[in-house]
């Protein structure tokens, strides 16, 4: 089965992790960019 993320939106930051690896890094991303991917991501792109 695929990976799984678990999205967090922050003050000023959306931070992703793994949800299979709750301990593991988590990695932080602007807004924008998080929002970027997310469109580019729906649209199959």
């Amino acid at each position: 089965m695929g990976r799984r993320v678990e999205v967090a939106k922050l003050p000023r930051l959306v931070a992703v992790r793994d949800s299979k690896d709750p301990d593991g890094p988590v990695r932080t991303v602007d807004p924008a960019a998080w929002s970027a991917f997310v469109r580019k991501f729906r649209s199959g792109g």
